[in-house]
């Protein structure tokens, strides 16, 4: 009996650890499981932009850079890519 009681007590605990009980509740209001599932995807939607962002911008300064050393054929081609990025920035048509 002792060695029953001694096991409920390590599922209790171990149920505790997992948070079952607060997972149980959140289904059971489906309305705050939206809202907490919309605000998640909300803030991973502008992280990601504002990451993206980041990079793009890092990606167009190491190309300025190498632009600017004047590498044969690569120069050229950095030296394009860098023009369409300009014009596309200033809203005109390529």
């Amino acid at each position: 009996m002792d060695s029953v009681n001694e096991r409920l007590k390590k599922i209790a605990d171990q149920m505790e650890k997992v948070q079952i009980a607060d997972y149980v509740a959140l289904l059971n209001r489906p309305r705050r499981l939206i809202f907490i599932n919309l605000y998640t995807g909300i803030a991973r939607g502008v992280g990601i932009a504002i990451g993206f962002t980041v990079f793009a911008a890092l990606i167009v300064y190491f190309l300025r850079m190498l632009g600017a050393l004047n590498l044969p054929i690569i120069g050229d081609f950095i030296a394009d890519i860098v023009k369409i990025v300009q014009i596309q920035l200033e809203g005109r048509a390529y």
